[in-house]
């Protein structure tokens, strides 16, 4: 029996290839709860790594395909976490026995707030736990459908194709990469928080503010 482990992007990158690639995607990109939890960047990185040739080897992945599904995953999944906002998200996100879901929520209302729906639609897709509640947040503060659809595939392409692609240049211009899986995951995880850090700084200096 194959044993799978699906926080473990390298896990389930060995089992079901560019499949687990959109399945993953798709779930971190709209489904509350189940995505809240499953890599993105850890998981789109590495895939890029392993679609590059490298000492004589040949690639394990097939980069249109990784591409391909990273793209259907992050449109697709972003579209639904909408739906799903707009149908009774707002009482799940305020959920009281879900602190981190509720505290992620209230950074995307703040990223929505502060940058306009297009920008906060772009910059959240590359900020962790943020993008998983952000297509339900957008459904359930009434974004309008266009402008919703329009910005999230740009996010969910940009977000998806870079770390693809990034991953692919990576595997393919340092020989011998893809064993060191494991430290990139560490390096990824850094830089993805990253974005975080302005929304937090916010978030403590509205705390403040209100004392």
């Amino acid at each position: 029996m194959l044993a799978v482990n699906l926080l473990d992007g390298g896990s389930v990158l060995a089992a079901f290839g560019a499949l687990g690639v959109l399945a993953v995607v798709f779930a971190e990109s709209g489904l509350l709860v189940v995505g809240f939890f499953l890599p993105g960047d850890t998981l789109l990185f590495p895939a890029g790594v392993l679609c590059a040739a490298s000492a004589g080897q040949e690639p394990r992945l097939v980069l249109w395909q990784v591409m391909l599904c990273a793209a259907v995953g992050a449109v697709a999944g972003g579209q639904v976490g909408f739906l799903l906002g707009r149908h009774g998200g707002r009482a799940l996100l305020a959920r009281p026995d879900r602190r981190r879901l509720r505290e992620a929520a209230a950074r995307a209302e703040r990223l929505l707030a502060r940058y306009g729906y297009g920008k906060a639609l772009v910059i959240g897709r590359f900020v962790p736990l943020v993008r998983t509640v952000l297509h339900p947040a957008a459904g359930a503060l009434g974004v309008p459908v266009r402008t919703f659809t329009l910005w999230q595939v740009v996010g969910g392409l940009l977000w998806s194709q870079t770390l693809v692609l990034a991953g692919y240049a990576l595997g393919s211009s340092v020989p011998g990469i893809e064993n060191y899986l494991l430290l990139l995951v560490a390096v990824v995880v850094v830089v993805s928080l990253l974005p975080m850090l302005p929304l937090l700084t916010a978030s403590r200096r509205d705390k403040h503010d209100d004392r």
